[in-house]
């Protein structure tokens, strides 16, 4: 789960660390620290001239949805289940994208009432680019948004400890692929999606 992240990115950050060229003229660029869901968080794109940077609302809101109320619960989507599940399956074939951040916030259960708030971070200071899928949406009255979700895997040994679930977070490598490939090509490549029935899989 990924529930709160921070962003101090700039737009030269944004250049050097995953090559945009573009940027969206409505980006609030100034530093956040308790970015949370139904907020504002900043993404990147591959578009036709090369990588855009563009705001969402962090909460994917599906094209056929009736109104903003789903959002509270779909800012995670499970690698596993994103190329199936019908919440997240059309923007992981053709709108996925990189959600950026600084670092992001996880509780560890202490007891019944307690818990301890941890910080993660990258060791060199450099931003994440966390997997994320995002989505358009016109609501009754003709207003239209641009949301997101972050997708997330099963912990990795350090964070196993604080919660059995944490974002994916994309190497450099595997950073194009995400954003190009086609989505069956992300099955080898990034180990994203990959809970396909044994008769879809097709013949080895």
């Amino acid at each position: 789960m990924c529930g709160r992240i921070t962003s101090k990115v700039s737009p030269q950050d944004l250049q050097e660390f995953f090559d945009v060229v573009r940027f969206d003229d409505s980006i609030d660029w100034a530093p956040r620290y308790n970015v949370a869901p139904t907020t504002q968080v900043i993404c990147v794109k591959s578009a036709r001239d090369g990588r855009e940077a563009f705001p969402a609302r962090w909460g994917l809101i599906p094209s056929w949805a009736k109104d903003l109320k789903i959002a509270a619960s779909t800012f995670n989507a499970r690698s596993d289940t994103v190329a199936t599940k019908p919440m997240f399956r059309s923007a992981f074939k053709a709108r996925r994208c990189l959600v950026i951040a600084s670092g992001f916030y996880e509780w560890k259960k202490l007891d019944a009432k307690n818990k301890q708030p941890y910080y993660i971070t990258r060791t060199n200071g450099h931003p994440m680019a966390m997997a994320g899928l995002h989505e358009w949406w016109k609501s009754p009255e003709g207003e239209e948004i641009v949301s997101c979700t972050i997708c997330t895997t099963e912990a990795n040994e350090m964070m196993s400890e604080l919660h059995d679930r944490m974002p994916v977070i994309l190497t450099n490598d595997q950073i194009a692929p995400w954003v190009l490939a086609s989505h069956r090509e992300l099955f080898c490549i990034c180990g994203i999606g990959d809970d396909r029935r044994e008769e879809d899989r097709g013949a080895p």
